[in-house]
């Protein structure tokens, strides 16, 4: 049984590493994380090309319409795909402010056996593709800030005054 898990994990991606990204036409593209997402899972979408800051997007693949939100012509969102879908491909339709983008994503077959509901074991929530591509579109100063100065001044400051305290301490132990 372990061969046949490996082999199956091992096809997908390899599917997933060489699957084109999703097409769009109206010049926006779609991205999808996975890129060929199996039923049942999580998807994160990113959508550009829209003016706005929000949009909507829909497939027959997906649980539910996915929110789309960003700034720039650059949107993201996510959403999940039907357990009980047929692998293939579907469009994606995202309705934007002012136009509509349409692209297609590939549903894979689902890899045998069934998962957890929950996580069986602690799950590493340090980010990954899609945190760390989601929280960039959101505006970020570019460097410290005037709290940021102001705060590391007073501790340079409160350690200069240690330094010459100690010092003075010394000397006068040394007479």
């Amino acid at each position: 049984m372990g061969s046949l898990r490996l082999t199956l994990c091992t096809a997908v991606l390899a599917a997933v590493a060489f699957a084109p990204p999703a097409q769009a036409a109206d010049g926006g593209s779609v991205s999808v994380t996975p890129s060929i997402p199996a039923a049942g899972t999580d998807l994160a979408l990113r959508v550009t090309g829209c003016a706005g800051k929000t949009a909507t997007a829909a497939s027959a693949a997906f649980v539910a319409n996915a929110r789309l939100t960003g700034v720039g012509g650059s949107l993201a969102g996510e959403t999940r795909v039907r357990s009980s879908i047929e692998p293939g491909p579907y469009e994606v339709r995202i309705t934007c402010a002012d136009s509509e983008v349409r692209g297609r994503i590939t549903v894979a077959a689902a890899t045998g056996g069934s998962a957890p509901a929950s996580p069986a074991a602690p799950v590493d929530a340090g980010g990954g593709w899609t945190a760390t591509h989601l929280s960039a579109m959101e505006p970020h100063a570019a460097g410290p800030g005037t709290g940021h100065a102001v705060t590391g001044l007073v501790l340079a400051g409160v350690a200069a005054v240690a330094v010459v305290l100690r010092r003075s301490r010394r000397s006068r132990e040394a007479n």
